[in-house]
C-alpha cells in the first residue's frame, strides 16, 4: 500500500486530475525479450481496424495508473485520438516482476518492444517514445540500441547522463532526491552512500552515460527551469547539436519552460500553477509541440516543425516564449555585481579593507529547504517565498540590489565567487538566487552548495580539512536560467551553511559524511561559526549574464557617475582614457561591443600619470563601449573605431 501510494503521488507528474470513476480498459499483453522472458504492457487502440502510428511509454511507475488517464491531452478520448499507445512496465517492476535479472538491459528492453510494435497488425511501423524523468531516461537508451522501426523521442526533464555532481552537488548529497528514489523503488542509497567522492565507479558512470553520437533519431528535450535536471539537459542537447549522427544533427529541439520536475502537487511540465507562483502563457506548451512534433515525425504532416527555432525557452519574469539557435543564446556578457558589508548588492567592488560578516551553523537547527528544484513527495516543489521561512533567521546573511530602474536580462548561469572561513575542520556554504518583489516576497530562483572538504575538487585526493580561521575563495556556480528581473524589484543572494533537506546537511566535524551508509546521521555535530569576507581584498560577488550591458537596471544612482574623456573618437590604433578627477582606485576597464560582448578587461589598469592607454588596430570598424569601474562609481562611453 505504501509503494502504491507513492506511486500515486509520482503520477501528478503525467496526469492533472488523476483521480476519476471511469477506467480505460486496455489490451493486456506480455511482449517477448530476447532472454526469454516477457514485459507486461498496456495496449490502447483508437478502434479495432486500420493501423496507426505508435506513442511508447516504458514506466517503472506501474503502466495500470494510465488506465485513469492518457498523456498528451488525449485522457480517456482514445477513439478521437490518431495514435496507439503502448505502455510498458520495467523489467523488474509490477508487472514485469517476474522478468527480473541482476543487470537489466533497459535499452535492449526497449528495442525488443520497438521491434514486436513494428510487427503487430494494427501498426503502421511509424514509432515514438515519450515520458518524463526515468520514463525519459529510458528512452536515450532505447535510441541508443538503434532499433529501426524506431522514429523519434521525446524525453522530459531527464538527460542520459549518471554524473557525480548531479548525485554530490558541491560534494554534498542530494539528501531529499534520493530517499525519494529508494521510495519509488529503486534503491540506490547504498552505492551512492558508499562512494560519496569522484571515484572509478562515478567515472565509469560519466563516460558511459553521455553518448550522443549514438543518438540517429529527431529528439525533442523537454524541461524545466525550476528542474533539478537543468544541466543535465542543456549539456546533453549542446552535445547532440554538435556530436550526434549527422543525418539528424539538425533535428533535435530543445524546449525550457517555467516548470518543475513534477511527481506530486500542482506543480508538473506543462502546468501553469508552478509553487506560489502561476505561468498561464506556458500552460500546455510541453503538450501541444510534443504533438506537433510527434505529427510531424509519425504522422508526416507538413506542420512546419522543421522551421521551428532548435531552442525554445521562456523568459520568466517578463513571461515570453523566445526562440534561438542555441543555449545559451549568443550576445550575452557578464556583469559582475558585489556584496557589501551593508547587505547590498553594488556593481563597484568594496573600499573597506577588513569587511566581513559571521553567522553561526548549527546542524541540529540547519536552514531549511522551503521550495526548489525538490522530488521528495513531503518537500514544497518550485518557486516559493523565501522571507519568512529561511530569511527570517538569524543563520542567513542577506544581500539585495537597490530597487531596479530597468530590467536585468539574464540568459545563462549566474555564478558567485566567495571568500570564506570556519573555525570548524569542514562546513558548507550554501546560495540561494532569489527575486524580491515590491511586496516583500523573496521568490526562489536557483540555490547552489559547496563542501569545503571538496574545495579543491571531488577526489579522495583531492579532499582536504580546512584550516580554522585561514580564508578560502570558491565558486558556486548556479544552474542555466532564463530570467528577467523587472523594474520595481531586487535582486538578492542568500548565504548560509544548509538547505536541508535538499541537500545533506554538514556535521562540521571532517569526520564520515554518511556513516553506515545513513544519508542524514549526526555523530557529535559542532556548531561552526563561518564567516563571509566582502572587502577590497577579498571581494565576494555574483557574476550574471546579461544581453544589453546599458539596460541592465544595475545603473543606481552611481551609474555612468566618473568623469571621463576618450580621444582621439573616432580612433583607429591608439585611444587614451583620461579622468577629470582623481580617483582612490581603479578597479577595471572594460571593452564591449554593442551585442554586450567583453573585448578585452583589465582588473590592474595603471592610472599613475591620470591616463591609461590602449590599442584598437586590430578591432573590426564599428561602436564600441569603454567602461570603468571605481569604490566610487562606474563610467562609460562610446568609442568609435575606424578603419586607417
Amino acid at each position: 500500500m505504501k509503494s502504491f501510494l507513492l506511486i500515486l503521488l509520482a503520477s501528478g507528474l503525467f496526469y492533472p486530475g488523476i483521480v476519476s470513476a471511469q477506467i480505460l480498459n486496455p489490451t493486456v499483453v506480455d511482449i517477448p525479450m530476447r532472454d526469454g522472458k516477457t514485459l507486461k504492457a498496456d495496449v490502447y487502440l483508437p478502434n479495432t481496424t486500420g493501423t496507426f502510428p505508435t506513442i511508447l511509454i516504458q514506466t517503472p511507475y506501474s503502466r495500470i495508473l494510465y488506465r485513469l488517464n492518457l498523456p498528451l491531452g488525449t485522457g480517456k478520448q482514445l477513439s478521437s485520438s490518431p495514435y496507439a499507445f503502448v505502455i510498458v512496465d520495467w523489467r523488474c517492476f509490477y508487472g514485469s516482476a517476474n522478468a527480473c535479472i541482476a543487470t537489466p538491459k533497459r535499452g535492449e528492453d526497449g528495442y525488443d518492444v520497438v521491434e514486436w510494435i513494428n510487427t503487430q497488425s494494427w501498426s503502421n511501423g511509424k514509432i515514438g517514445t515519450w515520458g518524463p524523468s526515468a520514463l525519459g531516461g529510458i528512452q536515450y537508451q532505447t535510441a541508443r540500441e538503434n532499433p529501426p522501426a524506431l522514429d523519434c523521442i521525446a524525453p522530459l526533464v531527464a538527460g542520459s547522463q549518471n554524473n557525480y555532481l548531479q548525485t554530490f552537488p558541491g560534494g554534498a548529497a542530494i539528501t531529499e532526491h534520493i530517499e525519494q528514489l529508494d521510495g519509488l523503488g529503486f534503491g540506490l542509497s547504498p552505492i551512492y552512500y558508499a562512494n560519496p567522492v569522484k571515484n572509478l565507479l562515478w567515472q565509469i558512470a560519466e563516460s558511459t552515460s553521455l553518448y550522443p553520437s549514438e543518438i540517429k533519431v529527431p529528439t525533442f528535450m523537454i524541461g524545466g527551469w525550476y528542474d533539478h535536471n537543468v544541466e543535465l539537459m542543456t549539456e546533453l542537447y549542446n552535445a547532440l547539436q554538435t556530436s550526434s549522427d549527422i543525418s539528424v544533427k539538425d533535428q533535435h529541439r530543445l524546449l525550457m519552460g517555467p516548470w518543475a520536475h513534477g511527481g506530486f502537487g500542482t506543480a508538473y511540465v506543462g502546468s501553469g500553477q508552478q509553487g506560489e507562483l502561476f505561468y498561464p502563457e506556458a500552460a500546455g506548451w510541453s503538450d501541444s509541440l510534443a504533438l506537433k512534433f510527434f505529427d510531424f515525425y509519425l504522422r508526416d504532416l507538413p506542420n512546419g516543425w522543421e522551421n521551428t527555432p532548435k531552442v525554445q525557452y521562456f523568459q520568466m519574469g517578463q513571461n515570453t516564449w523566445e526562440g534561438s539557435s542555441s543555449w545559451p543564446p549568443t550576445g550575452t556578457f557578464n556583469q559582475t555585481l558585489f556584496l557589501h558589508e551593508t547587505g547590498e548588492i553594488q556593481p563597484f567592488s568594496p573600499t573597506v579593507s577588513s569587511g566581513h560578516l559571521t553567522y553561526t551553523y548549527d546542524p541540529n537547527d540547519p536552514s531549511p529547504t522551503h521550495g526548489g528544484p525538490t522530488l521528495r513527495a513531503d518537500q514544497l516543489q518550485g518557486p516559493y517565498d523565501q522571507s519568512n521561512i529561511v530569511e527570517s533567521r538569524n543563520d542567513i546573511l542577506l544581500f539585495s540590489s537597490q530597487i531596479l530602474t530597468n530590467p536585468v536580462i539574464v540568459k545563462g548561469k549566474p555564478y558567485a565567487e566567495l571568500y570564506v572561513s570556519s573555525n570548524r575542520l569542514d562546513t558548507d556554504f550554501a546560495i540561494r538566487l532569489t527575486d524580491v518583489y515590491p511586496d516583500g516576497r523573496s521568490m526562489l530562483l536557483s540555490d547552489d552548495i559547496q563542501r569545503m572538504r571538496f574545495r579543491n575538487g571531488y577526489t579522495a585526493a583531492d579532499t582536504m580539512a580546512m584550516t580554522p580561521g585561514q580564508i578560502y575563495h570558491i565558486r558556486l556556480t548556479l544552474p542555466d536560467i532564463a530570467y528577467t528581473f523587472l523594474p520595481g524589484h531586487q535582486i538578492r543572494l542568500d548565504v548560509s551553511s544548509a538547505n536541508y533537506p535538499r541537500f545533506n546537511r554538514n556535521m562540521n566535524t571532517n569526520g564520515p559524511m554518511y556513516p553506515n551508509l545513513n544519508g542524514d546521521t549526526l555523530v557529535n555535530p559542532l556548531v561552526a561559526t563561518n564567516t563571509l569576507y566582502i572587502n577590497s581584498s577579498q571581494p565576494s560577488s555574483i557574476t550574471f549574464p546579461l544581453t544589453d550591458s546599458l539596460s541592465t537596471g544595475l545603473d543606481f544612482s552611481r551609474e555612468n557617475s566618473l568623469p571621463l574623456e576618450i580621444y582621439p573618437n573616432p580612433a583607429s590604433e591608439t585611444v587614451v582614457i583620461r579622468l577629470s578627477t582623481t580617483l582612490q582606485k581603479i578597479n577595471v576597464v572594460r571593452l564591449y561591443d554593442l551585442s554586450g560582448k567583453i573585448i578585452t578587461e583589465d582588473f590592474s589598469p595603471d592610472f599613475s600619470t591620470g591616463e591609461y592607454v590602449f590599442q584598437v588596430g586590430k578591432w573590426p570598424e564599428g561602436i564600441y563601449i569603454v567602461e570603468i569601474s571605481s569604490p566610487e562609481g562606474l563610467g562609460w562611453k562610446k568609442l568609435i573605431v575606424a578603419g586607417n
